[in-house]
């Protein structure tokens, strides 16, 4: 029960984080907490099927250039997937960039 308390923070705190991210980035349309959390959930799914196939160190959540473009793919592609979430190329790698500024000072990962 207690890893479920700590995926379900998770998501929440993913969710606040892609709203704050959808406030200051031009390119990312406006989005409500059910879209975020929607698109919190697609972001961790598609990121896990990503670890699955390539491994940890080209995912979302690994460190790099090649995970800040993976990160970014990963905005954009969810955008087919989320009603409601809408985001340019531009955006997505903006997007990147502030979520993984964001993640610095408010990890939505368990270290």
């Amino acid at each position: 029960m207690n890893d479920w308390i700590r995926l379900l923070i998770r998501l929440v705190v993913s969710a606040i984080v892609l709203m704050v991210t959808a406030a200051v980035v031009p390119g990312f349309r406006s989005l409500t907490f059910m879209h975020a959390l929607l698109a919190a959930i697609a972001i961790a799914a598609v990121s896990y099927l990503i670890e699955a196939i390539v491994g940890k160190n080209i995912s979302p959540y690994g460190r790099g250039v090649v995970s800040f473009i993976v990160s970014a793919l990963v905005i954009y592609l969810v955008q087919f997937i989320v009603p409601g979430l809408s985001v340019s190329v531009f955006g997505a790698l903006l997007g990147a960039l502030v979520i993984g500024i964001i993640d610095l000072f408010v990890p939505t990962t368990l270290r």
